[in-house]
């Protein structure tokens, strides 16, 4: 039986899994659910509430991090590096994806346009230190794509949004994050992840909460 990814069509935790689950060929089932109308068995699987959980051998496994961790010890090709050192180092660029993830989140949740912009250079200011760590790509540690690569094509799919809308100027001046954005975005598992309608979703979600973007994209 294959696997099953419980997902929701936004959440860019279950892209992170599906991009891994891409790049290793692992057939598997992905099964949307509504967030604001959890069903009881989704609860059930689901301790915290959240996507994605993916379902396999019997077991519910939930947080994108354990998942991808899981998926990469049993099954081929490796994505994260065999040097212990250089492992750890994508870990924790890895979490360094999830705190700019809660940064975006608070971009679009932004009270008013000086909130907003605030949000904006704090996130400039964290791919900055993004663009330190970088080398000559195409990826985050070279020719090999990793986990790492997994968790940041999510987090660049939200700026092809934003793009749309205004210059927010958050990855301006970065040469090398430009790169590794257009190396991230022509590859298949990474554009593949997410329905074909993201922007479209993305957009109303944005313009239903009633934020400062959601002013900005109306006027």
């Amino acid at each position: 039986m294959n696997m099953v990814l419980v997902s929701h069509p936004l959440c860019p935790y279950v892209q992170r899994a599906a991009i891994v689950l891409a790049e290793k060929g692992v057939p598997y089932e992905r099964r949307n659910i509504d967030l604001a109308a959890k069903p009881d068995w989704f609860l059930a699987i689901s301790p915290l509430g959240k996507t994605p959980v993916l379902l396999t051998g019997g077991a519910a496994l939930f947080e994108s991090a354990v998942i991808c961790e899981y998926l990469d010890e049993t099954h081929a090709p490796r994505l994260h590096p065999s040097d212990a050192l250089l492992r750890a180092q994508q870990r924790s660029w890895m979490e360094f994806g999830s705190a700019l993830l809660s940064l975006i989140a608070g971009f679009y949740s932004a009270v008013d346009q000086q909130a907003l912009a605030a949000k904006a250079a704090e996130i400039h200011a964290r791919f900055e230190q993004v663009e330190a760590a970088l080398g000559e790509g195409p990826y985050f540690m070279g020719g090999q794509f990793g986990i790492v690569d997994a968790v940041f094509g999510p987090v660049f799919r939200y700026f092809d949004v934003f793009d749309t809308i205004a210059d927010f100027g958050m990855l301006a001046g970065l040469p090398r994050t430009a790169a590794w954005r257009a190396a991230l975005a022509a590859r298949p598992s990474v554009r593949q992840a997410a329905q074909a309608n993201y922007p479209d979703l993305l957009r109303t979600f944005l313009l239903k909460r009633g934020a400062a973007l959601s002013v900005r994209m109306a006027g």
